[in-house]
């Protein structure tokens, strides 16, 4: 081993593609672990416990990051000594120089595959960039578009939990009356409401309001940061100061835990309010009310 040279210069020439970016070849382990071994063979090291440590797992890299390594320490170290630090077959090495050479064939897919992701703001996953691309007369499977975009660094934005009122048996359940007779003969004769998220400005904001199915009008409603109690009992109480003496509205919503509340349903009785409820897991029950929102967002 004493060919080997006593001091490690820095590496000249241009870095091969792999290591344009970011990231220096100098401070990557297994040039550290290479350096560290030449000034240490020129204080009588052992080339056998260097290359021991580095096949023993101490430090984990890719064969294709060896090759980057090694291929740009060739320049001022015999090859030879290289691949024997890193474990490296010749062959291997001469397969993995030549790919990395060699002009990349998804790069116009690439260009395509980003085109899409950004087009739709990140919320399309490999699964739908497949079809995208397929409209497009781009045929790859779905583990091709998982690599590739793996490779890009890009990946489908995780979709917010939506926000849903049921918390499960919070209290007493009412029979559903209102049985998806969305019209009213007269006004507040039937009433509906529920309880949306939206965002606005990086904020959550939660909007409760009762509709009149008479003729879709918002008779009260209440917009909070939190979907408290008293946001519903607050619309409540705005929408009852409408109602006449004889008014006795049938007032419809889903099994959101605010309207299993004991006191939810007592300020419907103290105001003489019928309470109804959809069955559960049936948004058509509330239909009026689901669709009010979908035009408002």
């Amino acid at each position: 081993m004493s060919h080997i040279r006593p001091d490690f210069p820095e590496p000249y020439g241009l870095p091969v593609d792999g290591l344009r970016g970011k990231t220096s070849i100098f401070s990557h382990p297994v040039y550290l672990f290479l350096r560290e071994f030449s000034l240490q063979d020129s204080r009588g090291g052992s080339l056998s416990k260097k290359a021991e440590s580095l096949s023993s797992g101490k430090i984990t890299i890719g064969t294709k990051e060896k090759v980057i390594i090694i291929n740009e320490l060739r320049q001022c170290h015999p090859l030879s000594q290289l691949l024997v630090i890193a474990d490296l077959p010749r062959s291997t090495f001469y397969y993995h120089v030549k790919r990395l050479n060699a002009p990349d064939p998804y790069q116009l897919v690439k260009q395509v595959i980003l085109r899409i992701y950004h087009q739709h703001k990140g919320r399309y996953g490999y699964r739908r960039i497949r079809l995208a691309c397929r409209n497009e007369s781009i045929l790859l499977n779905g583990k091709t578009i998982r690599k590739l975009m793996k490779e890009l660094g890009i990946s489908s934005l995780i979709r917010r939990k939506k926000y849903r009122t049921y918390r499960g048996e919070q209290g007493r359940t009412c029979n559903n009356l209102l049985k998806r007779q969305f019209y009213a003969d007269r006004p507040n004769q039937k009433w509906v409401t529920d309880v949306t998220e939206f965002k606005v400005d990086g904020r959550k904001l939660y909007l409760s309001p009762i509709m009149d199915l008479y003729n879709g009008e918002i008779v009260s409603y209440n917009l909070t940061e939190r979907p408290l109690a008293s946001m519903v009992k607050s619309m409540l109480l705005d929408a009852v100061e409408q109602l006449n003496k004889d008014d006795k509205p049938l007032l419809h919503s889903d099994q959101g835990w605010q309207y299993q509340m004991p006191r939810w349903q007592r300020w419907l009785s103290d105001n003489g309010i019928t309470q109804s409820m959809s069955r559960r897991g049936n948004c058509l029950d509330n239909a009026a009310m689901e669709s009010f929102f979908s035009t408002l967002k």
